[in-house]
């Protein structure tokens, strides 16, 4: 491949890690994915915190966002694996 042409890779932002735990298909790979979204969460948190203007919406869709992936986190903990859709 020629490096020349390859595009630099974008930074994913807190909605694409979000979006990819909850689609993730492979149970080895979904706890990884989880705390990667997580930790994208909580930093985008504190970058609102500490920033001025107005962000009430997109803190309500982090909020929203962290409590469905603990309700993903919760459930694959009780079940160990999550059924295959047939």
């Amino acid at each position: 491949m020629n490096l020349a042409t390859r595009q630099p890779r974008q930074k994913k932002t807190w909605k694409d890690l979000y979006i990819a735990a909850l689609l993730e298909a492979d149970d080895s790979r979904l706890p990884l994915m989880i705390a990667e979204a997580e930790r994208a969460i909580t930093e985008r948190s504190r970058a609102l915190f500490s920033s001025s203007g107005d962000s009430l919406t997109e803190k309500r869709a982090l909020e929203e966002a962290f409590y469905a992936l603990q309700a993903l986190k919760s459930c694959f903990e009780i079940h160990g694996t999550f059924a295959q859709a047939s």
